[in-house]
């Protein structure tokens, strides 16, 4: 039995929920569509180039949450989980997914983007394990702030590590499956690191150390 750890977006997803959960705000009128969409395509673009500021982009990205109802929330959550996260679910992610719990892996996505949005995407994926980024809850509201080591780049493995000395866990014959270079610092501390459907600069990367690189997407 070894730990089977997936990045979330763009890996096991066809897209990116955080980008995606930005652009639904914006869509039905909740958000500053204008404002929202730029600033979203910016911190999108900063994430792709390995430049992003991962707590400038929090402070935008919880903002909405603060700002509205618990009740209001779950319900533009559930509506966007439908309309925006069922149409992006990859067969070919569900199989690999089906593939280690046949052999026995224990499952662990582990993502930046934060845990209000990728809570029921892991529920839906059968995945009961999740490392996220923590938005700060309390007196039943969203604070707008995050809590913790936000799970993102080196983040990540610090959170990991935090997460295996609580279960027991650790990473004899581990895989991790992403497709971005930001999660180069993880991929380097598994047994069988595998780039999907990679990024140009993950893509040479992984070549260039005999990584396998697989494709999760149809075609």
């Amino acid at each position: 039995m070894s730990l089977a750890i997936f990045d979330l977006d763009n890996t096991l997803l066809a897209d990116d929920s955080d980008y995606l959960w930005g652009q639904f705000l914006a869509e039905r009128g909740i958000v500053d569509g204008d404002r929202h969409e730029r600033e979203n395509q910016r911190f999108y673009d900063q994430y792709r180039a390995g430049t992003l500021d991962i707590h400038e982009f929090l402070a935008f990205m919880l903002q909405p949450l603060a700002e509205h109802p618990l009740a209001d929330l779950l319900r533009w959550r559930a509506e966007f989980i439908e309309a925006k996260i069922r149409p992006i679910l990859l067969p070919q992610a569900a199989a690999l997914l089906d593939q280690h719990r046949t052999a026995g892996d224990v499952l662990l996505i582990i993502t930046a983007t934060n845990r209000f949005i990728t809570g029921p995407i892991a529920e839906l994926l059968g995945v009961a394990n999740l490392l996220a980024t923590e938005p700060e809850f309390s007196d039943g509201r969203y604070t707008g702030r995050s809590v913790g080591i936000p799970c993102f780049q080196q983040g990540k493995v610090t959170r990991l590590e935090a997460w295996l000395a609580e279960t027991g866990h650790d990473l004899a014959g581990s895989w991790f499956y992403s497709d971005s270079h930001n999660d180069l610092p993880l991929l380097h501390r598994v047994t069988h690191p595998v780039a999907v459907d990679p990024d140009a600069a993950l893509e040479k990367y992984a070549m260039e150390r005999g990584w396998s690189i697989i494709s999760l997407r149809e075609g």
